[in-house]
């Protein structure tokens, strides 16, 4: 049998548009320099407005992105099928193009970060007018563009009537993405490019000598293995029968598999703004907040860098462009580059189940999952500042004092030698730009435990898992430390130690309770999940740069990879905390020396867990026999349990006010009413 499909699916989106007007402008805010010209420039003028500001646990002003974005997707898929005796051969492939139109992705009329690095308190640096940091940039439309190719053979042979194995060969081509008129860049120290001669050393772009349009070159070597077994073993007497009964009702299963996945688009998508097809602006120390190209401390100003031109399509090496004032992007910084090593990721999964018929209408399932991750796309800065040399400036007198967020700075010696900031490898052309490399791993391992159940009216499942999952990383949000990546290792962001859910379907005997049987007596059932299960991990900030190696938020990487320090004592963590009480003794825990990491990583131990009870009673009426209506009436969280769970529940970022406190919690008891009509 043969089994052909081709599909097209197209996607587009209006992100960011606001409703109702946007404001006034950015310059009667108060957004002026010393000469009373516009100190921000709007480069969105349609969704100017009140100006965007974040602080550590809320955002206020108009959205930064007027983000429109087109997706289009072409795939075809050929599957065949034989069977041959005991055998079940399958073969078959797949073909898809993803195209993502974006016009464009950027921060167009600037963000500003209030995170407490002045006072320890985001809202009096508010009040003060000292911002941690302000973001801003331009892009022209982006045109992403993405291919891929499987290939796979399998067979499942029923060796006996008891065993069956299963073992097969997929074959993955996952090129990385590209962008039609190469409108990317990477960072490679030491090789000038050919391509834009002007473009500072170790910015190269598609076209430069070993630069491909993908930016990493496409890996032909994806194969992997698949294998599964099934068995079902059967004794009719002794010891074994009682552990496992007779033919039919335990079943044993074993499998093995490598699995590849595609590059995420957004590995692509965030490279939209960066030089010279965009600018993607972070202030390289504190500014201040009515001009944000000036430094708060230093006073001194950087260049307007916008509005900046945007150089026509088509350059290459053998066409290339000298045009470019690379002058008005010095020092580079926010540039989170397509690592040109970089791998597609792949994942391990190994499990064993073993289902057991326990009683009639019963079964019992106890299985092991495990899986291994291999390189995770991950963010890492790839120019850090020297902690090392900055402590050295300080010591040797230079002017001025080298601190946090001050990496990119020019210092003095006393017998007058400059030096020219403390990152590396890059020159002082560039500040802070990051890779995005595929050098992160994760495990995850589980113990789960499944009861299923149905007999008369009642249907039952009942399932526990035992699990714990870790990483280097969470998502691509979370960056890694630069010069030792295993020390970002903990606990994952979403790893969650206990659960146990049930849910369940009773049909209520009204008709033999009443011992009447018409329409308004049959047809009655409740149903329900509950759901028990310990907290998230509290994940901690340290935004103050305290360890000097400048990982600087720049609005990709949310926040810093600077860890905290833990003083001995008892964390007190409180899962209840309906008592008022914080979340955990928060008094432990203080920013590192200078030049230093924690000595905790970024999560390890959890928030407060959840305790839920959904349920819905429903009554089912037959109109005809092709017809049906069902009433129901649905309560979410039906005690109004108060349910402190979530990622975000706890305050982590010590810069906050309400580190260590309760800060969100899940909706209290929802109630709605539902018809449906079935025909």
């Amino acid at each position: 049998m043969n089994d052909l499909h081709f599909s097209y699916i197209r996607d587009a989106n209006v992100v960011g548009k606001p409703q109702g007007g946007v404001g006034p402008s950015l310059a009667s805010q108060g957004f002026v320099d010393a000469s009373g010209n516009q100190s921000i420039y709007a480069l969105a003028p349609q969704i100017e407005g009140i100006e965007n500001v974040v602080f550590n646990d809320f955002t206020m002003g108009v959205d930064t992105t007027g983000l429109t974005e087109a997706n289009n997707t072409y795939q075809w898929t050929d599957d065949f099928s034989r069977i041959i005796g005991k055998h079940t051969l399958k073969v078959g492939g797949g073909f898809h193009l993803d195209q993502i139109n974006i016009s464009p992705d950027a921060i167009y009329n600037g963000s500003f970060a209030f995170t407490g690095s002045a006072t320890g308190s985001d809202f009096a640096d508010f009040l003060l007018g000292l911002p941690s940091t302000y973001s801003q940039g331009d892009s022209s439309r982006f045109y992403l563009r993405n291919k891929y190719i499987g290939l796979y053979a399998q067979d499942s042979w029923h060796a006996k009537s008891n065993l069956t194995l299963n073992y097969g060969l997929r074959w993955d081509v996952l090129p990385p993405w590209r962008e039609k008129y190469n409108q990317i860049q990477t960072l490679v120290p030491g090789e000038q490019s050919v391509v834009y001669p002007g473009a500072p050393q170790g910015l190269v772009f598609p076209g430069d000598p070993g630069v491909p349009s993908t930016l990493a070159p496409t890996k032909y070597t994806n194969f992997a293995p698949r294998l599964g077994v099934a068995y079902s073993p059967g004794f009719e007497k002794g010891l074994l029968h009682r552990i496992i009964g007779s033919s039919g009702t335990t079943s044993i299963h074993a499998g093995y598999g490598v699995y590849y996945t595609a590059f995420e688009g957004l590995s692509a998508g965030i490279m939209s703004a960066n030089p010279p097809y965009g600018y993607d602006y972070t202030s390289l120390a504190p500014p201040t907040f009515a001009n944000p190209f000036v430094n708060a401390a230093t006073g001194q100003s950087v260049q307007q860098p916008f509005p900046e031109p945007i150089p026509p399509y088509g350059a290459s090496a053998s066409n290339p462009n000298s045009s470019i004032n690379w002058s008005q992007y010095l020092p580079i910084t926010g540039v989170p580059s397509f690592y040109h090593g970089n791998v597609p990721p792949y994942t391990e999964s190994y499990t064993l189940s073993v289902q057991r018929e326990i009683a009639t209408h019963t079964v019992l399932s106890l299985g092991y999952v495990g899986s291994q991750s291999h390189h995770q796309l991950v963010l890492i800065s790839a120019n850090p500042g020297n902690p090392a040399e900055c402590l050295a400036l300080n010591a040797a007198g230079a002017t001025p004092t080298c601190g946090p967020f001050g990496e990119g700075g020019t210092y003095t010696l006393p017998n007058g030698q400059v030096v020219q900031g403390t990152r590396g490898p890059f020159s002082s052309q560039f500040d802070a730009v990051t890779y995005q490399k595929t050098i992160g791993n994760s495990n995850y391992n589980a113990l789960q435990a499944n009861l299923r159940h149905h007999s008369g009216g009642l249907e039952l499942l009942v399932g526990y898992t035992y699990s714990k999952t870790i990483d280097q990383s969470s998502s691509l949000a979370e960056a890694i430390n630069p010069i030792d990546p295993s020390l970002s290792r903990a606990i994952s962001a979403f790893d969650m130690r206990h659960n146990f859910v049930a849910s369940y379907r009773y049909s209520l005997p009204i008709q033999a309770l009443l011992r009447h049987e018409n329409r308004w007596t049959r047809g009655w059932s409740v149903s329900g999940i509950t759901r028990f299960s310990t907290g998230l991990p509290v994940t901690l900030y340290n935004n103050t740069d305290s360890s000097l190696l400048g990982t600087i938020p720049n609005g990709i990487n949310n926040n810093g990879i600077d860890t905290l320090y833990m003083a001995p004592g008892s964390l007190a963590i409180n899962t209840n905390p309906r008592n008022g009480q914080p979340a955990f003794n928060a008094a432990l825990f203080s920013i590192p020396l200078l030049g230093q990491m924690g000595n905790v990583p970024r999560r390890f131990f959890y928030g407060p867990g959840l305790e839920n009870f959904d349920m819905a009673l429903q009554k089912a009426f037959m109109l005809t026999e092709s017809k049906s209506l069902e009433f129901r009436a649905e309560a979410f969280n039906v005690f109004n349990h108060a349910q402190f769970f979530g990622a975000a529940t706890v305050e982590g970022n010590i810069s906050s006010a309400n580190f260590g406190k309760i800060v969100g919690a899940d909706p209290p008891r929802q109630v709605q009413l539902v018809a449906k009509v079935y025909f």
